[in-house]
């Protein structure tokens, strides 16, 4: 999305889940499903300025969720995601893999995949190589060297909620652990820099990437 946006191409981001269900209790007080989303709100709102995207490009949605804090795969949801798509109206979008542990990442690609095809032009997904990804083809890449890692850590960190989480469980931050999976991507697929983000494409009323971009 960095790639696109520095060449000038426009972008919106569409934050789908509160992500409350992967704030620990101690890392907020009160330890509320509402709490820990103001929390992943105010952490996405500080990550967006940094990267430079306009408040007015940023739409949280607040999709229906469960006790959890995972998005449900309801009705609802379909109609209120499907009103901000074809408003928005894009062409490429970028969205977690359906083949996903993470319970939101699964339900937010299966709502896309309902929601795609009746938007009446071609357009392809890219599905992005998570931690929690547990299978894919690599069909295109976008490798990168220190400096911009440096640059994508300093922009995970500002998510501390799950920086710090990471730190508890793991051993190591949230910008190591995704930069570790980065650099096993671009030696996955034989990449000339240390570092790769790696995507499966999806394609809606096209067979290619010639038939959207032209």
């Amino acid at each position: 999305m960095h790639f696109f946006w520095g060449k000038g191409n426009p972008l919106y981001l569409a934050v789908a889940t509160s992500g409350a269900s992967g704030v620990e209790d101690s890392f907020c007080s009160p330890p509320t499903i509402k709490a820990k989303g103001r929390l992943r709100e105010r952490e996405q709102r500080s990550s967006c300025q940094f990267f430079g995207l306009p408040e007015a490009n940023l739409t949280f949605l607040r999709l229906e969720e469960d006790e959890e804090g995972h998005p449900k795969d309801s009705k609802t949801n379909l109609e209120i995601i499907q009103e901000h798509f074809l408003k928005i109206r894009p062409t490429l979008v970028f969205l977690p893999h359906g083949k996903d542990t993470n319970l939101g990442h699964h339900h937010i690609y299966s709502i896309f995949c309902q929601v795609a095809p009746e938007a009446g032009y071609p357009l392809v997904a890219f599905l992005n190589r998570d931690p929690k990804t547990v299978q894919m083809r690599c069909e295109m890449y976008l490798g990168y060297g220190e400096e911009t890692a440096a640059w994508k850590g300093e922009l995970l960190r500002f998510h501390q909620s799950q920086h710090q989480r990471n730190l508890k469980q793991r051993g190591h931050g949230m910008d190591e652990r995704i930069l570790k999976m980065d650099r096993q991507s671009a030696e996955m697929c034989s990449v000339g820099e240390p570092y790769a983000e790696v995507f499966e494409l999806e394609f809606f009323g096209a067979s290619e990437l010639g038939d959207i971009l032209g």
